[in-house]
C-alpha cells in the first residue's frame, strides 16, 4: 500500500470531522498531501462512507491532475476542489470540507464573518472571507472545480497568504478549511466553527458592525503567529 503514512494521517484527520461534530451522516470529507516524491500525490476520503466504518485502504490516492493511483472506491465528490487548492496553494498539506453549522449559516446567508474579538485574530488575519457565488455557466462547465476556482481567486486577487487565512465561506455552499497538514486542516476547521457561532451569538447581542478594534486585533494575531511571538513555549535548540 503506498503512502501508510498519509493515509493514516487523513484517516485520523475524517475521524476527527465527525468526532467534532463538524458534519452529519456522510457530509464532508479531509484531505492530505504528500510533495516529497517526484510525482505529490493526494489522499481522500472516498464518497459517500460512512466516518463509523472509515478505514485507511479505504482511501483514495491521485495525482494532482485526478488520476487515481490506489483504490478501489470512487474518490469524494469534492475531489477537484481539493486538488485545485493544492495546485493554487503549495503551502498547504491538507483541506478540510465540512458542513458545520454555524460556519455554513454563513455562507448560505452570504455573508463574511467580521473580526469581533480576539478569539478570532487569534486564528484568523483578518475577517473569514466569502467567495463570490459560482455563475451559470460556472456551474454547468465544472461546478466542483470552479468552487476551487472562485476561493483561489478571492485569495489571489486580495493578495491573501492561506496560512494566516487558513478557510473560506464558500456562498451558498459551506466552508473549506486548510492547514500545513491534515490535521492542522481539521483543527481550522473546528476553529472557523466555533467562531462562526461566536460571530453569530455577537452579531444577535448587538456587537458594534465595524468589530473589534483593528490594532487590537492585530497585537492578538502577531502575538501568536508574527516574528516575535510571545504565545506558547519556546522550541528547545
Amino acid at each position: 500500500m503506498l503512502l501508510p503514512e498519509l493515509r493514516q494521517q487523513v484517516l485520523r484527520a475524517n475521524q476527527e470531522i465527525a468526532t467534532r461534530g463538524l458534519a452529519l451522516h456522510t457530509f464532508g470529507n479531509a484531505s492530505g498531501i504528500d510533495r516529497t516524491g517526484a510525482e505529490p500525490m493526494v489522499a481522500i476520503k472516498p464518497s459517500g462512507v460512512s466516518y463509523a466504518t472509515l478505514k485507511a485502504e479505504d482511501l483514495v490516492l491521485t495525482t494532482l491532475d485526478g488520476t487515481v493511483v490506489e483504490g478501489t472506491l470512487n474518490p469524494s465528490s469534492d475531489l477537484d476542489t481539493h486538488l485545485l487548492l493544492y495546485r493554487e496553494f503549495p503551502q498547504i498539506g491538507g483541506v478540510v470540507h465540512t458542513h458545520s453549522e454555524f460556519a455554513t449559516s454563513w455562507a448560505q446567508a452570504c455573508r463574511p464573518i467580521p473580526c469581533y474579538g480576539t478569539t478570532h485574530a487569534d486564528y484568523f488575519h483578518g475577517e473569514v472571507p466569502l467567495a463570490e457565488p459560482l455563475t451559470a455557466a460556472e456551474v454547468e462547465e465544472a461546478y466542483v472545480l470552479n468552487t476551487g476556482a472562485v476561493i483561489a481567486r478571492l485569495f489571489h486577487a486580495r493578495k491573501l497568504d492561506p496560512l494566516a487565512v487558513p478557510g473560506v465561506l464558500v456562498a451558498g455552499h459551506a466552508p473549506f478549511a486548510w492547514g500545513k497538514t491534515a490535521a492542522a486542516a481539521v483543527e481550522h476547521a473546528d476553529l472557523l466553527e466555533f467562531i462562526a457561532r461566536l460571530a453569530y451569538r455577537s452579531v444577535l447581542l448587538g456587537a458594534p458592525a465595524e468589530g473589534l478594534a483593528g490594532y487590537v486585533a492585530e497585537h492578538h494575531y502577531q502575538r501568536k503567529h508574527g516574528p516575535r511571538a510571545t504565545y506558547g513555549q519556546r522550541a528547545e535548540k
